[in-house]
């Protein structure tokens, strides 16, 4: 009878062990399954960037702010605005390539279409430097209005859109000429993010306050002022142009809009300050940074409720996901 009883405990120990090798198979799966490509964390108070799938985590210097990727993959650039500079990390090596000296008070950053260039904001002097991604040196500095923060480029790399959040509107910038002119945004006194549709005729504004504001580039009218979340964020269209979504530093919330009707359709609770937001690739996940909570969660953009909470490291800002610049 022991001998008996003794053989089924064992018997269902090996299939507890089984199961239990299975549901992690299953939930590793279903963790990768939630990036599609390589995405990368900045970790502002850690001076970190994190990358997932995985949680690979290496160190990169104080304030870790803004990251943008090369369409390629190959390479990370992050702006660091103490160190008034700007960093480039091999991907694969997590190698420090470079360190760009660039204006004061460096924020946003975007890697052009082509790959060639970086446009940095230096908040701090209203200028944006151009970096050469060859190499490594400014190319250029285009004196801009006051406090520019972020910048965007059109899908073909001719216009650089850049957030003035000084209260002059949206600056746009010739990018073979630098010519640069501005574009007011009434409704929307402090820009402070954005983004584009897939056509390239609308800019999405996330303000310092509690607003988006829907600019038409064609008209360069304010189609409509859309109350959102209480503090600054970034903010995502994604692919395909259904959602737009955007964080609230200052609250606990995404907001979720429709890009038809250009209403607030969702008010997703996330944990406290989530400022950056990124879609995926092909625009099944979207990835939020929550700067308060140390952390970072995965919504399923069908069903607009989160999947997965990963815990990262102190200050978790923004997300660079190649294939959505």
């Amino acid at each position: 009878m022991k001998e008996t009883t003794h053989r089924l405990e064992k018997r269902f120990s090996r299939r507890a062990l089984l199961a239990g090798v299975l549901l992690l198979t299953s939930m590793s799966t279903q963790a990768n399954d939630l990036f599609p490509e390589n995405i990368f964390l900045t970790l502002k108070d850690s001076g970190e960037i994190a990358e997932y799938p995985g949680q690979k985590v290496w160190k990169g210097d104080p304030v870790m702010l803004y990251n943008s990727i090369t369409p390629d993959g190959k390479r990370l650039v992050v702006s660091s605005p103490k160190m008034q500079s700007i960093y480039v990390f091999d991907t694969s090596s997590h190698k420090r390539l470079a360190k760009v000296k660039v204006g004061k008070a460096s924020k946003g950053l975007k890697v052009s279409p082509n790959g060639k260039e970086v446009y940095v904001a230096n908040e701090g002097e209203a200028s944006i430097s151009v970096v050469s991604l060859d190499n490594y040196q400014v190319l250029a500095t285009i004196p801009v209005d006051k406090t520019p923060h972020n910048l965007r480029f059109s899908a073909d790399g001719a216009k650089a859109y850049v957030t003035l959040q000084g209260g002059a509107g949206l600056g746009v910038i010739d990018t073979r000429s630098h010519n640069y002119t501005v574009i007011p945004t009434p409704g929307i006194p402090n820009p402070h993010n954005l983004d584009l549709s897939d056509d390239g005729n609308i800019v999405y504004i996330r303000d310092l306050s509690n607003s988006v504001g829907v600019l038409d580039l064609k008209t360069k009218k304010v189609l409509k002022v859309i109350p959102v979340g209480n503090g600054h964020a970034g903010i995502d269209i994604a692919p395909g142009g259904k959602y737009i979504y955007t964080g609230a530093i200052a609250d606990d919330t995404v907001s979720v809009i429709d890009a038809q009707s250009l209403k607030v359709v969702k008010t997703i609770k996330v944990g406290y300050g989530p400022h950056g937001v990124r879609v995926s690739r092909d625009g099944r996940w979207l990835y939020v940074a929550i700067t308060s909570e140390d952390k970072f969660v995965v919504i399923d953009t069908q069903t607009l409720k989160i999947v997965k909470t990963f815990r990262v490291g102190e200050f978790p800002f923004w997300v660079a996901v190649r294939g959505n610049p």
